[in-house]
C-alpha cells in the first residue's frame, strides 16, 4: 500500500523563502479546535494540539485498515487573529491572541470517518479538548504566502512587510484570517531551523473596471 503525503501535492504548502507570491488556495477540509491567548503558556493551546492530533492519528489509522489508504499525517496549523492585528507585528502581545489550530485530512475522509475517529481517541482519553474538535472546510481562494525560517518571534517583521507594504503595493487588501502553516516540529528543531509558511488571504483593493 502506497503511502500518500499531501505535502508534495497540494501547491499551497511549497512557499518562496525570502519573497512573497500570490496564488489561489483550493478549498480544503481540516480538523479544527478554537482557543485564545499565549500559545507559550496557555493550557488550552497545549489541549487543542493534542486534540487535533489524536483524532488526526486516529482517522489515519481508520483510513489505512478501513478504506485502505494511507497518507502522512499533515502538519499542525494555525489561524491567528486580534482585535488589533498589531499585536502581531508591531506590539506582539501574545495574551491578545486568538487562534484555530488545526491539521488538513484528505478528500476522502467525511463526516462519519470523522465522528468515528472522534468517538474513539474520546474513549481513550486524552485531551479535554476533544468534545469540540470539528471537522470544517476551510475556503482561502486568493492569497499571499512565504516562508519564514526562523523563530516565530521572528515573523513580526515579515508579516508586518506583507501587511504593510506588498499587500497594498499589489493593490490588494487582507481578508479572512493570518494562516501559519508549521513544516517542522518545534521540540525537535533548533528556533533557527523551524520552517513556517505564512500565508495572508486577501481580495482587490478596489473593484475590477467593468469597462476594462
Amino acid at each position: 500500500m502506497s503511502k500518500v503525503d499531501l505535502k508534495k501535492s497540494i501547491a499551497a504548502y511549497k512557499a518562496p523563502r525570502g519573497s512573497f507570491e500570490i496564488i489561489d488556495v483550493p478549498a480544503m477540509h481540516y480538523l479544527m479546535v478554537d482557543g485564545h491567548g499565549d500559545p507559550n503558556t496557555s493550557e488550552a493551546y497545549g489541549e487543542a494540539v493534542a486534540a487535533v492530533f489524536s483524532v488526526a492519528y486516529t482517522l489515519k489509522f481508520l483510513s489505512k485498515t478501513d478504506l485502505g489508504q494511507d497518507y502522512v499525517v499533515m502538519p499542525l496549523e494555525g489561524l491567528w487573529w486580534s482585535d488589533d492585528m498589531a499585536t502581531f507585528t508591531t506590539q506582539r502581545d501574545k495574551s491578545r491572541w486568538s487562534w484555530t489550530m488545526m491539521s488538513l485530512v484528505p478528500e476522502w475522509i467525511d463526516t462519519a470517518h470523522f465522528e468515528r475517529a472522534r468517538d474513539a481517541a474520546a474513549a481513550k482519553g486524552g485531551s479535554a479538548a476533544i468534545d469540540r474538535l470539528r471537522m470544517t472546510e476551510l475556503v482561502e481562494g486568493t492569497c499571499v504566502q512565504t516562508l519564514h525560517v526562523g523563530s516565530y518571534d521572528e515573523e513580526a517583521p515579515v508579516l508586518d512587510e506583507m501587511h504593510s507594504r506588498f499587500i497594498p503595493d499589489a493593490d490588494l487588501r487582507m481578508r479572512g484570517l493570518h494562516h501559519e502553516i508549521y513544516l517542522t516540529d518545534p521540540r525537535r528543531s533548533a528556533p533557527e531551523r523551524l520552517r513556517t509558511i505564512l500565508r495572508q488571504p486577501v481580495e482587490q483593493a478596489r473593484p475590477a473596471d467593468p469597462a476594462g
